[in-house]
């Protein structure tokens, strides 16, 4: 298989892309970016990787590059993302792929233009918990899906204590939410309308927190099956070996599964009755979480880019695509929507104001 070539753009989160490339076996880190030139030099020596520009530019003229990843903040997801396919390049980008529908239908028809592939980096999905529950649930060890239920809960009141984290413009919806929300896009991709309600806590409203960050939705699809979604993220949590800070159930016509994201655990009854547990082990953990902590989970960032690697060497879609990262932030739009208006929001009624 050709070894692709990799540019990466934004080296805060794309600290995990570089730790994924260098794994690899089905990249060559080339060159990566970052405005701020410390943090370039800082990310050179902690991966003994020599290679990086300030110049976005730079890196789009270089013709030996074959894929370039996006790590920026969310408002330029959709400038990026365009110029990599004006200069010829396939296109990871983290999620949410854009914060403003207007821009989607102008790279849609950038994308079909150029013929590259466009990945949605949610990285959620690649999560080992995660991988095991959709193979199980493609296998009908559930039978048929009824309903699906996802949360994602942290105790991160220590966000209070940063000024951008009190700026109008910060949203648990789309920093934290988003995650179980692709879950539920994932098992139930017909999802027609949302009605959510929102509040923030007492502990939000005494640091000044201009949004919500206690939420509940409801979700319907097309063909009547329903879904559900919450997150709270300013108070304690239970312990994870009672509680996980973010899982998603299935349940079946014959059966029920159950995965548990940070925790490496997944469960579930199949149709004979009989209920499976699995805790991955220190090596599967150490895959996952190469840093400090659980503070960047690499092991998820390389599951998606050699899944995409194989997308382009076989010629297939990899997804999420760029169409379903357009429909997660209508979703998202749309669930934000039900917070402020109280009331249920149709999906199509958000694409619809964007022609799409």
């Amino acid at each position: 298989m050709h070894m692709l070539r990799l540019g990466i753009l934004g080296l805060g989160e794309g600290r995990s892309t570089m730790s994924a490339a260098l794994a690899s076996k089905k990249y060559t880190l080339k060159t990566i970016c970052d405005r701020n030139e410390a943090l370039c030099r800082q990310r050179e020596k902690e991966f003994g990787f020599q290679g990086h520009t300030t110049d976005y530019q730079h890196m789009l003229d270089d013709t030996t590059i074959d894929v370039i990843a996006i790590y920026t903040p969310d408002h330029l997801h959709a400038e990026h993302a365009k110029q990599a396919l004006l200069h010829g390049k396939h296109v990871v980008c983290t999620k949410p792929f854009v914060d403003d529908l207007a821009q989607a239908k102008e790279l849609i028809q950038l994308q079909q233009q150029t013929g590259k592939k466009v990945f949605v980096g949610q990285s959620s999905r690649f999560f080992e918990p995660a991988r095991r529950q959709r193979k199980d649930f493609e296998e009908g060890l559930i039978g048929e899906l009824i309903t699906v239920e996802s949360h994602y809960h942290a105790d991160h009141r220590w966000f209070l204590e940063k000024p951008w984290a009190l700026e109008g413009s910060f949203k648990w919806l789309y920093g934290g939410l988003s995650h179980p929300a692709d879950f539920i896009r994932w098992y139930l991709p017909g999802i027609e309308e949302v009605m959510g309600y929102g509040m923030i806590s007492s502990n939000g409203l005494k640091a000044g927190l201009k949004n919500h960050d206690t939420m509940h939705f409801i979700f319907r699809a097309a063909d009547g099956r329903i879904a559900r979604v919450s997150g709270a993220y300013t108070g304690p949590t239970q312990p994870t070996s009672r509680d996980s800070g973010m899982s998603c159930i299935l349940r079946g016509t014959e059966g029920a599964s159950q995965a548990d994201y940070h925790e490496l655990r997944y469960a579930v009854t199949d149709r004979s009755g009989e209920e499976r547990v699995i805790h991955w082990g220190d090596a599967t953990l150490k895959y996952y979480f190469r840093f400090e902590g659980q503070s960047h989970h690499a092991g998820e960032y390389q599951n998606y880019l050699d899944y995409f690697a194989d997308s382009i060497e076989g010629d297939f879609t990899a997804y999420p695509d760029l169409a379903e990262g357009i429909g997660t932030v209508a979703l998202l739009q749309a669930m934000d929507r039900s917070l402020q208006t109280g009331g249920p929001v149709k999906i199509q009624d958000i694409l619809n104001e964007h022609g799409l």
